[in-house]
């Protein structure tokens, strides 16, 4: 594997001790997949944010990392974290958990990262160009920002994304490579414009080709259900790139005349909307995975306006914070029925020590909850969900 004279500096020590941690990581994961050297990266993206999914293995690696005087050299985001930091008690979590949780901000904070804790950067805080090389972990994040916007990342491990954040290059391979980003397989799809049906599609398109990169014909997905999409195929399947005929910025570029041609329509809804429902009564409804967009949050608060909450059904409403503070007027509405929740969501908080059956308008989460929440599922519409407390 290639280095320049710079990048063998640092991987020397020249740099200091955490950047040579960083450049030791970098390093071997592109050994491990033939890269031929490295990228220079303009941004990055982190996940490894929540207490719960981390522990205290993870908080030391932290520690060891600002310790050692790392810092990020590119704009970095991070990704949800297990609680809201000042409703943590609303979502039924101890203090314990709180203090380790805000000791984890605290140390990516002081690596130089953004701590807006949202899984959808790309809503106005960290929006890659076309072409642009970044490292992020977040697999809907990721897979919106190949397919929606054109950048170029591989799907990223947490440590791996916060090295090549330190260093401000990636390893040069996969999906950084134009030969690496060609349509695999071609998606009829027959579906209605509804949020949950694109969410649908996606784990349907998971579900059926596992990984590859599918390009679909037949719908126009905007911001809100170009990250459904992308979340449900990273969920059901392994899909960190797909392209939309028209709409995603390199669909062009690539002949599709001789790839194979999969239809998706209303039974393969079904069927994978049967996947993901697994109990007919809730205790929790949690909307927002990926994170509410401010077009979502008005929609539900106009479905809630002027009605009166009923049932003993917990409901919250995750974003990110800055969309919760644009959306002032709607929070207000929303906030009758249930807290409206930054910086979190119902996948990486423990509500697994309250709840055991959720209900979601996410595929994405309908996949997660059962396996890192030991949540039995119901995934809906959005307003079919809210017949249940309005």
């Amino acid at each position: 594997m290639y280095l320049t004279d710079a990048e063998q500096a640092v991987l020397d020590g020249e740099s200091g001790e955490g950047a040579q941690k960083a450049m030791e990581l970098v390093v071997a994961l592109g050994k491990v997949y033939g890269a031929e050297g490295l990228v220079d990266i303009t941004s990055a993206h982190l996940s490894g944010a929540s207490y719960k999914t981390i522990g205290d293995g993870g908080l030391k690696y932290l520690r060891d990392m600002a310790d050692g005087g790392a810092k990020v050299s590119v704009p970095s985001t991070l990704n949800p974290i297990g609680m809201d930091r000042d409703r943590w008690a609303e979502m039924h979590i101890g203090e314990d958990f709180a203090v380790k949780q805000n000791e984890i901000v605290r140390l990516y904070g002081a690596m130089g990262v953004r701590t807006t804790c949202s899984c959808t950067p790309y809503m106005g805080v960290n929006v890659p160009a076309k072409g642009d090389h970044i490292a992020w972990a977040e697999s809907s994040a990721l897979s919106y920002a190949n397919s929606m916007l054109g950048a170029r990342t591989n799907r990223e491990g947490g440590p791996g994304a916060l090295a090549a954040a330190i260093i401000g290059k990636t390893a040069n391979y996969g999906l950084h490579l134009t030969e690496n980003r060609r349509p695999t397989v071609v998606i009829d799809a027959d579906i209605g414009d509804s949020l949950f049906e694109h969410s649908l599609l996606g784990q349907a398109v998971g579900m059926r080709i596992g990984g590859g990169i599918p390009y679909f014909r037949g719908i126009r997905p905007g911001p809100e259900e170009g990250k459904t999409m992308a979340a449900a195929m990273a969920a059901a399947g392994a899909v960190a790139m797909w392209h939309v005929e028209g709409v995603t910025p390199e669909a062009g570029d690539f002949d599709v005349s001789d790839l194979e041609v999969i239809h998706i329509g209303k039974e393969e809804l079904k069927d994978a909307e049967e996947k993901v429902n697994t109990v007919d009564d809730v205790q929790l409804i949690a909307l927002g995975c990926p994170h509410l967009t401010e077009r979502e949050m008005h929609e539900i608060a106009m479905m809630l306006k002027g009605k009166k909450k009923r049932g003993d059904t917990e409901i919250w409403f995750c974003t990110s914070a800055a969309i919760r503070e644009r959306c002032a007027d709607d929070v207000k509405i929303l906030e009758e029925f249930g807290p409206v929740l930054a910086d979190t969501c119902m996948v990486v908080a423990p509500i697994e020590g309250t709840f055991s059956r959720t209900a979601t308008n996410s595929c994405k989460a309908g996949n997660y909850l059962p396996t890192l929440c030991s949540q039995k599922v119901m995934c809906r519409d959005v307003a079919q969900l809210l017949k249940v407390i309005s």
